[in-house]
């Protein structure tokens, strides 16, 4: 046994190194930071790049050339730094360029607070990029979980071609526990799909019974195209209203009719429980000792911690709600993700508890709630 201390930012560094990432590209920034010294510790010795880059912009920029060439790569920055990534992350999910984005969270609007975390970029990771097409967004409840769902970002980065958000949070990246990273089931790594140099090759085009492109490097002896702008399989930009429309549902379809394959959660039920607590991220472990609290009560109750946030896991939450009559969304943010939750479980009371002041929410506030409520 490897028993060590070390906080989430180091262990979503140690994922990204067990996960083959060869490529890191990031700027300095709060709670951030440590991410970049992890990385320029770790990857120069096994032959891999570590760039502080000039500014945000100019990191992610570096991570898609990259990432154009062959190479795992991952990026890390906080609210503002995300904000500038905005274009660039279109250009990911657009020309399908696997990427590894980690947004560590804090408390925002603006540059906000630079020590005070929260969860307030939730909507800002699925929606802040032009299109509106589906991106995937998983989080992090511990050290544990900061190691193995980077593995897990960077094999569906791989596997459907496209920008993956590590929506981790200034308290668990700056967190040290106790975690043996040897002990942990490490997923089989997956590595994007190459196409034949021998034959014709088209970047963009897809084969029978799939719906991601194979992949050829920039600069190899294969000529390949890449656009921002919308093309059509052979990379070149097209007005073709057909070929549009085919493309924009297929970059819509191969995440969200494959969301089950990736749907990571955990549920805790409980025999009797007429409430389901729903939560996320760091404010899951105040939900978990509710319900531990709750437990061979009177009110008892059951709880869904999801790690997948985007797409939405739309079975998981319709199963594990079942027949209770009440479902407790609880957010470190003014509420982002409950809406989604109403969505699902229209025939459900849907309720919310959320804070956003810089400090943890107590499991005392959310049984409160919860009793009162």
């Amino acid at each position: 046994m490897a028993l060590s201390l070390m906080e989430g930012n180091e262990a979503i560094g140690r994922g990204a190194m067990a996960a083959g990432c060869r490529f890191f590209a990031g700027y300095p920034i709060t709670p951030a930071t440590t991410i970049l010294n992890t990385m320029l510790s770790l990857l120069p010795p096994r032959g891999g790049i570590c760039l502080q880059a000039e500014d945000e912009i100019a990191s992610i920029g570096a991570c898609l050339g990259a990432s154009m060439a062959g190479l795992k790569v991952m990026t890390a920055t906080s609210g503002p730094g995300i904000s500038l990534y905005s274009e660039h992350i279109s250009f990911a999910v657009g020309s399908e360029i696997p990427i590894v984005i980690v947004d560590v969270q804090r408390l925002g609007p603006s540059t906000g607070s630079a020590t005070r975390g929260a969860d307030g970029d939730i909507n800002f990771l699925r929606w802040g990029c032009s299109g509106g097409m589906p991106v995937i967004a998983l989080a992090p409840v511990n050290i544990a979980d900061c190691f193995t769902l980077t593995i897990h970002a960077f094999n569906l980065a791989e596997q459907f071609r496209c920008p993956v958000f590590i929506a981790s949070n200034k308290e668990i990246a700056m967190t040290r526990e106790s975690v043996d990273l040897n002990a942990l089931d490490k997923p089989d790594i997956i590595d994007r799909s190459r196409a034949a140099e021998d034959v014709p090759f088209l970047p963009f085009q897809i084969r029978a019974n799939q719906q991601v492109p194979d992949f050829l490097p920039i600069g190899a002896a294969t000529p390949v195209r890449q656009t921002s702008s919308t093309h059509g399989a052979n990379g070149y930009i097209t007005i073709d209203q057909d070929e549009i429309s085919r493309m924009q549902q297929r970059l819509k379809t191969k995440l969200e009719a494959a969301v089950d394959g990736f749907s990571y959660y955990e549920f805790l039920p409980e025999e009797g429980a007429d409430t389901l607590l729903i939560s996320y991220g760091v404010t899951a472990r105040a939900v978990k000792a509710v319900y531990q609290d709750l437990k061979n009560t009177s009110r008892p109750a059951a709880a869904l911690i999801l790690k997948t946030l985007w797409p939405v896991p739309t079975d998981v939450i319709r199963r594990a709600a079942g027949d209770v009559d009440r479902v407790l969304v609880v957010e470190m943010n003014l509420g982002q993700y409950v809406s989604e939750i109403q969505r699902i479980l229209p025939d459900h009371q849907v309720d919310f508890y959320g804070q956003m002041d810089g400090r943890l929410i107590p499991p005392h506030k959310i049984k409160e709630t919860l009793i009162n409520g």
